[in-house]
């Protein structure tokens, strides 16, 4: 058995956390490049907290998910204010874009130089600039990954800068800050973090470390994701869910992800959808497909025991198995309103295009085993 396991090198979680960030941010430098979400203003509390240590700064808004364009107008940003530190205070695409701002400010060159797939997939070799991941969401686990997955409107896809230097210094996991999400954010990011402690565990580089990880990620998404869509006010339950994010954060960075990650990238690419509700319409289709390509291709696969033992966490029954699982996953889906593929603009026609840019992803390269064309296309066309 060989695996490694590699995070940010400090995390921290727990309520009312975030204000320890000014001693925190002061170890790493004097004036930080603080990049938020669309709404600036919820890190007036943070920003605050550096003002009072003395810590300058520059703002950056980050209004959608992160595109090349978006990248490289940060580091120029960054740089025209001479900042030696990063913070990102938001979601997913916030976090993203910090590590891929931190890490060109040390490296040079164009995001396309470093991008997997449609770039040069260039090696970076310098440590990044000090960066401080701070989510605001529960869901992605981005701030402890070593990838940051960048948009190319050009090609229509969403692929990945990739490096362990990109993994953050500190990632400070405050539950408080996600209290206040709306219910249509807090199923989305939440089904993103519930896909990603299932995905890990039945990922054919999955390992020990992992597998605890997941298994704990998963009973309490199983007890809290519902919980905390109808009643946001559920101090634990947010809590759960903050703890299944950063748990499938950890898992996919060190055990990969599988073929709804796959199709997500290029979905996420082509259409206006959000990336944790991609992943919530095409989970129960992938598991139903997985196990029946295992059962015919490898019937003495780990992965096919595993997906009865997702059964039995999600339902809490001894003797269910994998059809429980796919039953379990589209209930939640259903209760957690999550639309279909066609809402978001996406027809039949697109399937083709969609299969061929999915079978190239690297997160379908973690999935159980290779699924085909027919296949993947089967998916979309349920998904749709």
């Amino acid at each position: 058995m060989k695996f490694e396991f590699a995070t940010a090198a400090q995390i921290l979680f727990g309520a009312g956390r975030l204000q320890e960030i000014g001693d925190i941010a002061a170890d790493f430098g004097t004036r930080a490049f603080v990049i938020t979400g669309r709404t600036p203003e919820r890190a007036a509390q943070l920003l605050k907290i550096l003002q009072k240590k003395g810590i300058g700064y520059g703002t950056f808004a980050v209004t959608g998910e992160p595109t090349i364009e978006m990248v490289q107008q940060g580091v120029q940003q960054a740089r025209e204010q001479q900042c030696n530190l990063v913070i990102g205070f938001g979601g997913g695409s916030v976090m993203d874009t910090g590590k891929a701002v931190a890490g060109l400010l040390t490296n040079g060159g164009e995001p396309l130089d470093y991008l997997e797939v449609i770039g040069k997939g260039q090696k970076i070799t310098k440590a990044a600039a000090p960066y401080i991941a701070i989510p605001t969401t529960a869901g992605p686990g981005t701030e402890v990954t070593r990838n940051a997955v960048i948009k190319s409107t050009q090609h229509q896809v969403k692929v990945s800068m990739r490096s362990p230097f990109l993994l953050p210094r500190v990632a400070l996991i405050d539950p408080e800050l996600t209290y206040m999400l709306p219910p249509e954010i807090t199923a989305s990011t939440g089904l993103d973090a519930f896909t990603q402690v299932i995905e890990p565990y039945v990922s054919n580089k999955a390992n020990p470390l992992t597998d605890a990880l997941c298994r704990e990620g998963m009973q309490r998404a199983a007890r809290s994701l519902r919980q905390v869509y109808k009643h946001g006010a559920d101090t634990a339950a947010r809590e759960d869910m903050a703890i299944v994010s950063l748990f499938g954060g950890l898992a996919l960075a060190n055990a990969q992800l599988g073929a709804v990650h796959g199709f997500a990238g290029p979905l996420g690419g082509m259409f206006p959808a959000p990336h944790g509700a991609i992943c919530a319409r095409v989970l129960p289709y992938v598991i139903e497909m997985n196990v029946r390509a295992l059962q015919a291709r490898q019937p003495d696969s780990l992965a096919l025991q595993r997906y009865d033992e997702i059964a039995r966490m999600l339902t809490g029954t001894p003797n269910a198995t994998a059809t429980d699982a796919v039953k379990w996953v589209q209930e939640l889906c259903d209760a957690l309103q999550v639309p279909a593929l066609a809402q978001y603009g996406m027809t039949a026609a697109d399937i083709p295009v969609l299969v061929e840019k999915s079978a190239k992803a690297s997160s379908m390269k973690g999935n159980p085993l290779v699924l085909t064309t027919e296949e993947l296309t089967e998916i979309l066309e349920q998904a749709l």
